[in-house]
């Protein structure tokens, strides 16, 4: 391997949530890749036409997987006519896939002062960096409150909804329940087909009318809840303007803020 750069790693498994559109890769990892629950890697392939050759397309993805994990996990889109995401979704178990030794981002925990509610909004495969920072103890020892909305147009795309549902029942996460109950509030919400307790709409329409604030039980307040956005760019641009009008806004100068925001397209 001529580029330090990155290593080779090796699938080990593929889950598909929706057949031809949505799936997760596992695979080895390098002991020396360490990253932050919320950052990304980039993902390399070599050339359609050369398999074996050294990789040269390359793709962010953030990691699943908790810092902790011996594992990677990321979770991915199929963009059909896409370069990278059809090839990647037709790996199997001993296929090799290519991680570059840096990680990136800054759509971490660490960006917000402790205490005080997170509230985690995601459209699509945005859900992505929220599931390494909820699978991540430290996470919950340093706000007092979690919500997790995931917005998609239909039911099957709610991928890792299990999961997030019994994150109560692990047990390196489960003294942080028994102390507080509602712990975290889990909202998943499709815009093409009703879903049992939750409006048929889109996520940025409940943020902007105030139902948001009552699905969840709790004032959108700067002073006591931070926000991260990840998902689509439309929807990051509507979210960006609702809360900035709200009194939200990043971080600067040394100065913590209430919002981070991550592009995830």
């Amino acid at each position: 391997m001529t580029d330090s750069k990155y290593t080779r790693q090796t699938v080990t498994d593929v889950r598909t949530w929706v057949p031809g559109k949505l799936l997760s890769l596992r695979l080895t990892r390098d002991p020396g890749f360490e990253f932050l629950p919320g950052q990304f890697a980039r993902l390399g392939l070599p050339a359609q036409d050369t398999p074996d050759a050294e990789p040269t397309i390359w793709r962010a993805y953030s990691m699943v997987s908790a810092p902790a994990e011996d594992a990677l996990e990321f979770y991915s889109i199929v963009v059909p006519q896409g370069e990278f995401s059809p090839r990647m979704a037709a790996l199997q178990p001993g296929d090799a896939l290519y991680v570059e030794k840096k990680p990136f981002g800054f759509l971490t925990p660490d960006r917000f002062e402790p205490g005080g509610s997170l509230w985690l909004l995601a459209s699509g495969t945005g859900l992505s960096a929220y599931l390494s920072m909820l699978r991540e103890p430290s996470t919950w020892q340093r706000f007092d409150r979690i919500a997790l909305v995931h917005g998609v147009r239909h039911a099957e795309e709610l991928a890792y909804r299990e999961e997030i549902e019994n994150l109560y029942r692990r047990p390196d996460l489960a003294p942080y329940f028994a102390q507080h109950p509602g712990k975290l509030r889990y909202l998943p919400v499709a815009t093409r087909q009703a879903l049992p307790g939750t409006p048929q709409e889109r996520l940025t329409t409940l943020l902007a009318d105030g139902r948001l604030e009552s699905l969840l039980d709790e004032k959108l307040d700067p002073a006591s809840v931070k926000i991260m956005l990840c998902g689509n760019p439309a929807m990051l641009a509507d979210a960006r303007k609702l809360l900035s009008e709200r009194g939200f806004a990043p971080g600067r100068r040394g100065i913590p803020g209430n919002l981070a925001v991550e592009n995830y397209w």
